[in-house]
């Protein structure tokens, strides 16, 4: 089905994006390791640089990318080489001559980063300025070889993440698809002994009505009749949940009137209702109203929809089935009961789900099989309802061509109901 496809390519997906993260993790923290260790490098060779030069350094020839300058008696002199426009700096130079404090300045300029050192030797200041540029531009290639190995590296986590993921996860896909497999296969297997069993029970009923036996034989007769029909209901929603397992995504195209189903629906409803004492009624257009889909499984949806308002809705209470078209390319089918209706926290399509308290429901495969066949119809179904105030499920379909007459007409108003009232 469509929400295994979804759990197996959601592992799939997670399995690749652990691998795509451990990768990136791995790339992060060596690539920041290695930064790291490069400018703790560069500023112990650049401080080692401007201790030399300023303790030993000659003004004359200083080493590359170096300057010295030294102030002497008022005077500050240089060497051949000229510095960079703004150095030296004159004020730092004066106040360490005046404290004899030594000063560490950090200037960024014309692109690059100078590092001043002034301090005090012997009778003179002097000032080294170192400049930076060639240490920033490793820096700047480090930087670029990390980006380029990141996305490499990413690349390479996506595809072996997808490989991984698909070895991972194969096993989990064979076991759903096993599992589906048997599913159909039981099913299928079962449907035929349980109708023997059903037509046996109601022979049976038969003949213990005209033999005169005790009503409590004819009573248990028919429990086994309701329980053997039950039976068979189950069985087929599994068959049909397996059928719609195996073809995800096949939506069908044919044209299906969705009022005329749902009045032939009511029709059959109407003496369940009526013992129940139960109002049933159904509102829809004169024209049909077509849908793109299965006949059988969008009649087995109002199917489901009718039998659970009728189990939860008691004598004296009211059925409203309306189909109609809310907007254009939408058709819509509403059943609204007035029964005991279910807590909006409940996870009613849930398969098998039973609510809390005494009132809870219990919801079986229906209503979950009824939401698989709506969603694969490319539709969708919402329920609301509060404790005691009746539930209201509304099922919409996209709306497709105009097809010919379903099933026969039935001369029954448009809005009238059409079961009689308790």
């Amino acid at each position: 089905m469509a929400a295994e496809r979804v759990v197996v390519a959601r592992a799939r997906r997670r399995v690749g994006l652990l691998v795509g993260l451990a990768v990136t993790v791995l790339v992060s923290v060596v690539g920041g390791l290695s930064y790291g260790m490069l400018i703790r490098g560069q500023e112990s060779q650049i401080t080692r640089e401007l201790a030399y030069t300023a303790g030993r350094g000659d003004p004359s020839g200083p080493p590359g990318c170096t300057w010295l300058f030294l102030l002497h008696e008022g005077q500050i002199t240089g060497g051949a080489v000229p510095a960079p426009a703004g150095f030296p700096l004159a004020g730092a130079m004066t106040a360490t001559a005046a404290t004899g404090l030594p000063a560490e300045t950090t200037i960024e300029r014309d692109g690059t980063t100078y590092f001043v050192l002034t301090q005090t030797r012997g009778e003179d200041v002097v000032q080294a300025i170192f400049d930076a540029r060639y240490q920033l531009a490793d820096r700047r290639h480090l930087l670029l070889a990390l980006a380029v190995a990141e996305l490499l590296g990413l690349i390479a986590a996506v595809a072996s993440g997808s490989v991984v993921g698909r070895l991972a996860v194969a096993p989990l896909a064979e076991s759903l698809a096993r599992q589906r497999r048997f599913i159909a296969d039981v099913s299928h297997e079962l449907r035929t002994p349980i109708a023997q069993v059903h037509t046996r029970a109601q022979v049976l009923a038969r003949r213990a009505g005209a033999a005169g036996l005790p009503a409590d034989y004819q009573s248990e007769l028919n429990r086994l009749i309701g329980t053997t029909r039950r039976l068979g209901e189950v069985v087929n929603d599994l068959l049909l949940s397996a059928r719609l397992a195996a073809t995800p995504g096949d939506r069908p195209t044919a044209p299906v009137d969705l009022a005329a189903l749902a009045e032939a629906a009511v029709v059959a409803e109407t003496d369940r209702a009526g013992e129940q004492g139960v109002t049933l009624t159904l509102s829809r257009p004169d024209v049909p109203v077509p849908v793109s889909g299965v006949e059988s499984a969008l009649r087995r949806v109002i199917s489901e929809l009718l039998t659970n308002a009728l189990t939860h809705t008691p004598g004296g209470g009211r059925i409203d089935v309306t189909v109609r078209r809310p907007a254009t390319g939408v058709a819509e089918l509403i059943v609204a009961d007035t029964g005991n209706g279910f807590d909006p926290a409940d996870r009613i399509f849930d398969r098998f789900y039973s609510g809390a308290g005494p009132e809870k429901r219990h919801t079986g495969l229906g209503l979950a099989l009824l939401r698989e066949v709506v969603t694969g119809h490319g539709g969708t179904i919402d329920a609301r309802s509060h404790p005691g105030r009746g539930a209201r499920f509304a099922v919409r379909l996209p709306v497709g061509t105009s097809p010919g007459p379903t099933l026969p007409p039935l001369a029954t108003p448009t809005t009238a109901p059409v079961s009689g009232d308790p």
